[in-house]
């Protein structure tokens, strides 16, 4: 690349082992692709303890009544919304819980909205629209770092007193560090076509915004041994999963896991305490309260082990 061109952000480097991508055959472009692709898990495991301090920090925040929201522009933001809506199905939590903002609007899901992130001022508001505090976590999405939108909304919200966070796939610069409470920068190199962020790092974002998630869920008590306990029991899908895990887990054959799940108003987690407590559905509730919804630490006991 010619210096005059030179970008330092690595997202929009061009990449020398696809140089000559486009006079492959198929089968050989799918080796390319899968090969750059392979790069993307050392990367996220190399920012794996700035990962568990995002954990950390949301599940103070969650624990204290607070948010954790996502903003991002384009496909950062949103894989932020992805892995938002699926908190509510996965792990039976409050909408507000865990939110997306996302640089144009809910019509920037399915098409491109020219020119919104580059208005911080657009980011700062909603912070303010969602009357962001020192409960809440908002961590920002934005590959190249450099997002004005994402950046607007981060300085709004430390401003507001909330916690804050920034995951990019590119060289981070120490102001990052001194600004916000956590930065996480998995380097997965350039992408296979120059500056196409939903290639390997979108990969890399979904990774680690599953990753972040998930295991501030876990910590919440969300899951009993690796089974999703607090799912929201919405369709016949998760009726059949609530109902085979109570299976497993206390030996119910299906009528009876479909009545004690009926019992406890369709909360996995409820019914396994009415079970092996004998106690109903509120006495189960309160119990759960008590230890901060973790099944493991009221029963004393761990999940049944998996068969191999």
């Amino acid at each position: 690349m010619s210096p005059k061109a030179a970008d330092p952000r690595l997202t929009e480097q061009r990449n020398p082992a696809t140089a000559w991508i486009d006079l492959l055959a198929p089968l050989e472009i799918v080796d390319l692709i899968n090969a750059e692709d392979h790069k993307v898990p050392p990367a996220v495991r190399r920012e794996r303890e700035a990962i568990a301090r995002a954990i950390e920090i949301a599940e103070v925040c969650f624990r204290h009544g607070g948010r954790m929201i996502y903003v991002g522009a384009g496909t950062s933001g949103r894989l932020g919304m992805l892995d938002a809506v699926e908190m509510v199905p996965t792990f039976g939590t409050d909408p507000d819980m865990v939110q997306a903002v996302l640089a144009g609007g809910v019509e920037a899901l399915t098409r491109a909205v020219e020119g919104a992130e580059d208005h911080p001022e657009e980011g700062a508001r909603a912070m303010d629209e969602r009357a962001v505090g020192p409960k809440d976590f908002v961590l920002g999405i934005a590959a190249s770092g450099t997002t004005p939108f994402v950046h607007g909304a981060l300085r709004r919200a430390k401003e507001r007193g909330a916690r804050t966070g920034l995951l990019l796939c590119t060289y981070p610069w120490k102001e990052l560090y001194a600004t916000y409470d956590v930065v996480i920068a998995p380097l997965v190199g350039p992408e296979v076509i120059a500056g196409s962020t939903r290639m390997k790092a979108g990969t890399a974002t979904k990774l680690v915004l599953n990753t972040i998630s998930t295991g501030a869920m876990i910590r919440l008590g969300k899951v009993y041994g690796n089974l999703m306990v607090d799912l929201r029991v919405t369709n016949q899908k998760l009726r059949d999963r609530g109902e085979r895990i109570l299976m497993e887990v206390l030996d119910l054959d299906r009528p009876q896991a479909a009545d004690l799940l009926r019992r406890a108003g369709g909360s996995v987690k409820t019914g396994i305490v009415m079970h092996l407590l004998g106690v109903e559905r509120e006495e189960a509730q309160r119990r759960l309260h008590a230890v901060g919804g973790r099944l493991g630490e009221l029963l004393g006991r761990p999940a049944p082990p998996v068969d191999p």
